[in-house]
């Protein structure tokens, strides 16, 4: 297996989850919050997450979207799972793992606000820039228009277990 060249260590990946557990505690000031995880990418960066936000109540939720066939977005989602709970008048936070064309994310607040929740907010580990119209609550890198893998994102199911964010060669 090819290892990828680091673009962000995991130390550097830790400390800016830290920073964004501490202000997402700060705005919600003891309210409980549902966390909503779009699998599998996002997985890792919302465990983290979430240790972060004690004592803040929170549930986690999962939802289940995909559009990548290897390192290209086929421009089509496959919704495949959604969240069990009804979070209709609660405090919501999507939580992505990367925001690339903003198809995915599109999808996932227009389906989530159809729930009726109290508030909804997104939290991003890694932002490509492409997309100006998706309002990102919760920054955690603009990055370079590179394919990217670890700390949960794959490429085709590998990767995801990498602690750093890397790119690949082609």
């Amino acid at each position: 297996m090819i290892l990828p060249e680091v673009l962000l260590s995991e130390e550097q990946i830790l400390k800016r989850v830290a920073e964004l557990g501490k202000q997402i505690k700060d705005d919600y000031n003891g309210q409980e919050l549902v966390l909503i995880c779009a699998l599998r990418g996002g997985v890792i960066f919302m465990a983290d997450l979430a240790r972060q936000l004690d004592p803040l109540t929170t549930q986690l939720e999962f939802i289940k979207v995909s559009s990548y066939q290897g390192q290209e977005s086929t421009g089509k989602l496959v919704f495949s799972g959604d969240i069990a709970m009804d979070i209709e008048g609660l405090n919501v936070l999507l939580v992505e793992d990367i925001i690339d064309t903003g198809l995915t994310i599109d999808l996932l607040i227009k389906h989530i606000m159809a729930k009726k929740p109290k508030d909804l907010k997104v939290c991003a580990l890694l932002n490509k820039n492409k997309v100006k119209h998706i309002k990102i609550d919760y920054n955690g890198f603009d990055i370079p228009n590179n394919f990217v893998v670890g700390y949960g994102l794959d490429y085709n199911g590998k990767y995801r277990n990498l602690p750093y964010v890397g790119t690949l060669p082609y």
